[in-house]
């Protein structure tokens, strides 16, 4: 053979090749060698040798590096892999029984590698003092260096992040694969543990000296030590309750190969009966198959199978045809099909049971590289000025460049300037010819981005398209979606949402819901639907939101009165996000919204398997049912309806009254009989037309929603006359118009969303037909110039740039006419027409489309649900004062002002309608709009206790008389404790931090309200405690002083209350004024889900709190401030709310009235001072003394 490509280096090992009698194996027929010196086949194997099946022969022999020794060799566990290392620190792997070389790279410079193990995302390499993870492809994914001193030879990965390192040194290294640091050093007595297995019960670890010590799996301390041989340790391994050893023994002053096998017995910890063999034992290894079978291989190549416990048959010896003099690795497959043998001359030997071997029972898919694309280069726009030239490869050259004009031939051709932001527009106010406005804020200064308006929308999410065309085309949905139609997120940190920027996604006054509620499906639900979607639109809609804030009965549960208390919350706030906690926790009792499959699972709506589309309008049909039912019977504020009270017809309630309309069905028997029956409705279902038809038909948006109402179908009925299941024909006719016209679009396949876009290409035609005199249908060629035109008012056209068109099938306005004879006519309407004088307002509704429900088709997050609502007058001049209708786009918390042309685009590819409101015009003149508050001052008297053992000598508070009944300004101490009903989510990042992914569920166990002011200052009148029928996981006895069984009302002692009850008590008082004095309130009134004016809130974690410092505990201010020792073991709401208030008299004294700022600065430096002293840790009673005994500090009267 030719030696002289290969490396200088490696001089040393290539004579023993030369040798004839080793050579006869590897002829240069078999092996080809490129100029490195490296195999780039497999080597065949003889034809002599034939496979037989059970038992093991040689399949294929593959060269790792020419006369470089294998060092180790190992099976990768996941994948069809073969691992080799070599002595001079290189890595090879070879793919499949052919042994086809994977990859090859240098994994140590010098060391030879000692140990491999492969994990799931890469292989571990163990040297000398270094340990090395890399992925299969080479590249490092860490690289963790030892002591120089340390001389490593084994490794054992304990579980899926943790491994033991050992070798020569008295000590065991445990490293944590994650953070890549040593968690452990175990020292071990007998210095030098050269090999590791494991078991489920112990960790065996092989000394040089020739013994075995069994170590415990949690302590590493020796359990048993078997002595096996007097020289040294060759090979160990485990199964079942056997541990069969080889090794030298110690003969004439030199170590002799034993050809005994000590046998051991884990049962009784002891040895039995030795086995002899017939060959120089070097390695073993079990192959379990059938039976326990034990492969014994030499270091010169033979190889004999026997059973531990029996004899030894010299007829199962067989020989390795190595290369070199030696075999220096040894490994078997995990599915035991397959061996490994690694000799001297860096070759590797595959023998294999059958032809058809695999490595592992279960292997994941190979990625190999991809091929070279030069030949495919991506097609480039050049009117695309976005586009990064770099994806065309120009090879340098010293000519001119086509490119290179000079000076005199160009000329600069300025873009036209961008249009004005819309909020400047509608917030102007004029003053002669020139306009004032406030600005928004949404560019930097003096920085405005050069794009045309009819590109926004194709270039808007332009730098999250990876550069490579390659992941542009397998990777749509990267650009597909706008930025402010994607799922928002809420990212916690250490602070909880204390720092997240809500003010960023929600410049508006309006609020919006925040999404990270623990149910997945409720999340998106309540945000989506109640303020995107059904639940904004009724809170946009005046009739019902005065109907249902003025909803109030006495059921625990009752999704109206819950939908009363949020539309409350979202008048109160100010463009600050609201919670629907309490509606979802009504909203999951409900056995019809389970029955439905309403309610999802945590993980159902993450993975996206759920049709979000389809789920919304179920959803739809049943909280309009749900209302309606729940308004329908309402004698008073306080009526109480039995479930089983029976229903009156839809017009009992504003509800009905609103949405239903009574449909004639008639179904006609092919025998003549004819049956009519008159039902109500709540909403109508869009029904489409077959597409069979070639081209497709082209229809208006009106003809298919009188398609639709007036609904024509054949169906299988029972007739009477015929007293059997008959081919019927079905109709309905519309007997009146409703008020409020809900339709779900029923997109919920290919089928219908192609409908959609064909029938939007067809309006689009018309559209450009209309306002340029084109005929695109006959494939006209349209030049740039005539496009610009469209929108040029130089031209006299004054219409919607082209982009605005696109996409739109459904109109802003439609006019439903019932003639004489009850039949329906339907029609597009424009928003600016009015009726003719001609035309009955009675029997002529225009309806103005007041919300689109839309469902974002985004394969990353699962999807989401998003909403565009006509918000009206009446609501700007509440929230903004300005009278003014705008578009809003409702994304959760992100709520954006957006042009009406988009509330009605669909592009079916990522925007999908769901859900459509029409509101008949001048509707609100119809409803009486006055809201009056339903909550009493009853809700503050006494009221029985759930609990069953409940005594009067258990009481802990004295309920208000009517005399005591809270004014304006009152002060009124609130504490409240909480227990958990899921834990939080989170992940810990590669540099060691935690990162919140959600956080835990925490609900309201009970709530204390202490008098502020009077003779009976200080005693509570509410200590409500919250019976809860969800499960809690977790008391937190430790804070909150709740035990198991105090929420029970079986067992419970307590004053046990529902939420609703505890929730109206609150609302009375901040309906009335009274200022909150606690301590950390902003999370108390969060969890309760209550929104409380800022100025109604004393909270003392604010009033001693100096900026950028620490928040002091309340157990830290009571010990300094007042000498109280409180919070000993558990907490106590009742205590807690007593030393608030003490707390806020201590405050006012030391600052009456904010007068001598500088004197309470220095009092508050004085107690950061002590605290940073103590530690913020109270002392204990006898080693300090509180400085309430200053001077500074009078006594404070105890309540």
């Amino acid at each position: 053979m030719n030696f002289e490509g290969l490396n200088p280096s490696l001089a040393e090992y290539a004579p023993p090749l030369l040798d004839p009698v080793l050579d006869a194996h590897l002829t240069p027929s078999l092996v080809e060698l490129d100029p490195e010196g490296v195999s780039l086949e497999g080597m065949a194997v003889p034809e002599s040798v034939h496979l037989m099946e059970g038992m093991y022969s040689e399949l294929h022999t593959a060269v790792s590096e020419v006369g470089v020794p294998v060092s180790v060799s190992h099976f990768d566990l996941h994948e069809e892999m073969l691992w080799v290392g070599n002595h001079g620190g290189h890595a090879t792997s070879f793919f499949g029984p052919t042994l086809e070389r994977y990859s090859s790279f240098q994994v140590n410079s010098s060391d030879d590698i000692r140990q491999i193990q492969s994990l799931e995302n890469g292989v571990l390499f163990l040297t000398k003092t270094n340990l090395k993870y890399m992925s299969r492809g080479g590249l490092i994914i860490f690289d963790y260096l030892m002591d120089e001193s340390e001389d490593m030879h084994s490794l054992l990965l304990t579980d899926n992040n943790t491994l033991l390192v050992a070798g020569l040194q008295n000590h065991v290294l445990e490293i944590d694969l994650n953070t890549v640091q040593e968690t452990q050093k175990y020292t071990v007595e007998v210095p030098g543990i050269t090999i590791m297995r494991q078991s489920n019960r112990f960790f065996f670890c092989g000394h040089t000296s020739g013994k075995v010590s069994l170590r415990d799996l949690r302590t590493f301390v020796v359990e048993h030590e078997f002595d096996a041989y007097s020289g040294s340790l060759s090979d160990f391994d485990v199964h079942g309750n056997l541990l069969v050893t080889c090794g030298f023994s110690s003969r004439m002053n030199g170590l002799a190969c034993d050809r005994f096998l000590k046998v051991y017995d884990l049962r009784m910890m002891r040895a039995t009966t030795p086995l002899q063999v017939h060959i120089d034992p070097f390695f073993l290894r079990f192959i379990p198959t059938y039976t326990s079978r034990l492969a014994i291989i030499s270091q010169t190549g033979q190889c004999q199978f026997c059973e531990p416990t029996g004899l030894a048959n010299p007829a199962d010896i067989f020989h390795v045809n190595t290369v070199g003099p030696l075999i220096m690795t040894f490994d078997v497959s995990a599915s035991k099909q397959a061996l490994a043998f690694g000799d001297s001359e860096g070759c590797v030997h595959l023998w294999a049971d059958s032809p058809e071997v695999t490595f592992n029972a279960y292997s994941r898919e190979t990625d190999f590289a991809l091929p070279c694309m030069v030949d495919t280069l991506p097609h480039l726009d050049w009117n695309q000025d976005l586009v990064p030239l770099s994806l065309i490869p120009v090879p340098l050259t010293s000519d001119a460049l086509l490119s290179d004009w000079p000076a005199a031939n160009s000329a600069p051709a300025p873009r036209r300037a961008p249009p004005v932001d819309p909020e400047i527009l509608r917030t102007m106010k004029k003053v002669g010819f020139i306009g004032y406005a406030p600005n928004p804020r949404t560019k930097l200064r003096n920085q405005i981005p050069y794009r045309l308006k009819e590109m926004d929308n194709e270039f808007d999410n332009f730098s999250q398209v990876p550069e490579s065309p390659i992941g542009r085309e397998e990777e749509p949905h990267l650009y597909r979606v706008a930025k402010k139609y994607r799922k928002v997120t809420i990212k916690y940190s250490k602070l909880g949402l204390e720092d997240f920027d809500f003010k960023h996604y929600n410049k508006t006054l309006f609020a919006g819901l925040e999404p990270h509620i623990p149910n997945a499906y409720c999340n998106c639900m309540i945000q989506v639907l109640y303020f995107l979607g059904l639940c904004q639109v009724l809170y946009f809609l005046e009739p019902v939101r005065c109907l249902v804030q003025n909803h109030l009965c006495q059921k625990e549960f009752c999704l109206g009165c819950e939908l009363g208390l949020l539309f409350h919350m979202l008048d109160l706030s100010r463009g600050d996000p609201c919670q629907g906690s309490n509606f979802l926790r009504a909203f999951r009792t409900i056995p019809e919204a389970s029955a439905l499959g309403l309610i999802l699972a945590d993980s159902d709506e993450a993975t996206g398997k759920v049709n979000l589309g389809r789920l919304i309008q179920s959803w739809n049909r049943f909280i309009l049912t749900q209302l309606h039912q729940e308004t329908q019977e309402q004698e008073g504020p306080q009526a109480y309806r039995g479930a089983g009270s029976s229903f009156g017809s839809s017009g009992d309630s504003v509800i009905g009254q609103l949405f239903s309309c009574e449909m004639e069905n008639c179904s006609m028997c092919r025998c003549g009989k004819e049956t009519v029956r008159v039902s109500s409705t709540l909403l109508f279902t869009l029904s489409y037309p077959d597409s069979t038809e070639k081209p497709a038909k082209d229809y208006e948006f009106a003809q298919i929603l009188k398609r639709s109402i007036c609904l024509e179908q054949n169906t299988q009925a029972w007739c009477e006359n015929c007293e059997k299941y008959q081919p019927t024909v079905q109709t309905r006719n519309i007997r009146c118009l409703p008020d409020v016209l809900v339709i779900n679009c029923e997109v919920n396949s290919s089928k219908e969303a192609d409908f959609w876009k064909t029938q939007a290409e067809y309006s689009f035609q018309k559209a450009m037909m209309k306002r340029g005199g084109f005929d695109i249908t006959k494939g006209k060629e349209i030049s740039l110039g005539e496009w610009k035109d469209l929108g040029n008012p130089d031209t006299g056209h004054l219409y919607p740039s082209v982009e605005e068109l696109k996409n739109i099938w459904i109109p802003h306005a439609i006019k439903m006419r019932l003639t004489k004879s009850k039949e329906l006519d339907v029609s597009n309407w424009s928003e600016t027409d009015e009726l003719s004088p001609t035309d009955d307002p009675e029997s002529v509704y225009i309806y103005d489309l007041m919300a689109t429900v839309v469902h974002i088709l985004d394969s990353r997050t699962g999807g989401s649900l998003v909403g565009h609502i006509k918000v009206g007058e009446t609501y700007h001049q509440r929230k903004e004062g300005v009278t003014h209708q705008q578009w809003y786009l409702f994304n959760d918390f992100l709520i954006e002002p957006v042009d009406k042309c988009e509330a009605v685009q669909f592009d079916m590819s990522w925007k999908v309608p769901a859900i459509l409101y029409y509101a008949r015009r001048n509707l609100n003149a119809k409803y009486n709009l006055v809201i009056k508050n339903p909550i009493e001052a009853s809700v503050l008297l006494a009221e029985a206790s759930l609990a069953r053992k409940q005594r009067k000598c258990h009481a802990t508070f004295i309920p208000l008389m009517l005399s005591e009944m809270p004014q304006a300004g009152d002060l009124v101490g609130l504490d409240a404790e909480f227990v958990t009903l899921n834990e939080e989510e989170a992940e810990l990042r590669s540099d060691g931090t935690k990162s919140t992914i959600k956080p835990s569920q925490m609900s309201v166990a009970r709530i204390t309200c202490v008098r502020g002011q009077g003779p009976n200052e200080g005693v509570p009148f509410i200590d409500d405690y919250i019976s809860t029928q969800e499960q809690v996981v977790d008391y937190l006895t430790q804070y909150s002083g709740i035990k198991p069984g105090d929420l029970d009302a079986k067992i419970s002692s307590k004053h046990l209350t529902t939420l609703k009850s505890t929730y109206l008590k609150l609302r009375f008082l901040i309906d009335v004024g009274v200022k909150f004095v606690g301590h950390g309130l902003q999370k108390d009134f969060r969890v309760i889900n209550l929104m409380v004016p800022k100025d109604q809130v004393i909270d003392t974690v604010y009033l001693f709190h100096i900026p950028r410092k620490r928040m002091i505990s309340l157990r830290f201010l009571a010990w300094y401030f007042l000498d109280l020792k409180i919070q000993g073991e558990t907490h106590d709401s009742i205590e807690d709310a007593r030393t608030a208030l003490q707390l806020y008299r201590k405050y006012l004294e030391l600052s009456p009235q904010g007068s001598e700022p500088e004197e309470f600065r220095k009092v508050l430096k004085g107690l950061y001072e002590k605290g940073r002293k103590l530690d913020w840790k109270v002392p204990e009673p006898d080693s300090q003394s509180s400085p309430k005994h200053g001077a500074v500090f009078p006594p404070v009267l105890a309540l």
